[in-house]
């Protein structure tokens, strides 16, 4: 008879520490860290589709954020710094966190494993595509509200194809708010006009 036990080691996830390698005020799990993700993919969701007329299906956003992060329970929290340091080594850990997620959706009854692989792999639509970039938002966004953060060091560009010119975006935002400098930018709605904005 198989084991099937999928839900005790999701149970695992508050058991493995985040930001190893940064000082931090209070210790963060796993656990703590995809409930936040969730939060924060379910309200991007739902404001993608009540002001910018967007279909993302918000519940589903909710829970690929609370299991992005579910192959961890296996593989440990790799520094960023190491997992992203180069094309390869990114390359290589994807396919070790897709090694990892096929370990564990192998641990649910066969009845059950097609409901957690629509939230463990993604469709191919562009609303599918879309959702699961504002869960890598919300990911990055989470990193915000944790005690120890200075908003000014986390870097949007990797989830940004184009990551150099985000980069000096952010980078001239940050001079100019340290050197309380006024930022004037052309702002577009969801709707298309083009605003000022100070």
């Amino acid at each position: 008879m198989m084991n099937y036990n999928f839900f005790a080691l999701i149970s695992r996830m508050k058991y493995i520490d985040r930001w190893a390698l940064m000082r931090n005020t209070r210790q963060e799990n796993l656990c703590e860290h995809c409930m936040e993700v969730a939060m924060i993919a379910h309200a991007l969701c739902v404001i993608g589709n009540t002001r910018y007329g967007r279909h993302l299906d918000a519940n589903k956003a909710a829970l690929v954020g609370l299991y992005h992060d579910a192959s961890e329970i296996i593989t440990g929290d790799m520094p960023t710094p190491v997992k992203y340091y180069n094309k390869e080594l990114k390359e290589a850990y994807k396919q070790v966190e897709a090694i990892a997620d096929d370990k564990l959706l192998e641990k649910l009854p066969d009845d059950l494993r097609p409901a957690f692989e629509q939230v463990f792999k993604a469709e191919d639509n562009e609303d599918e595509r879309y959702m699961r970039k504002l869960v890598k938002a919300a990911d990055k966004l989470s990193r915000l509200v944790t005690s120890d953060t200075d908003w000014l060091e986390v870097d949007f560009a990797p989830w940004s194809p184009e990551g150099s010119e985000v980069r000096n975006v952010f980078g001239i935002l940050r001079d100019s708010i340290l050197k309380k400098r006024q930022i004037i930018f052309d702002y577009f709605t969801g709707d298309g006009r083009s605003e000022k904005r100070i």
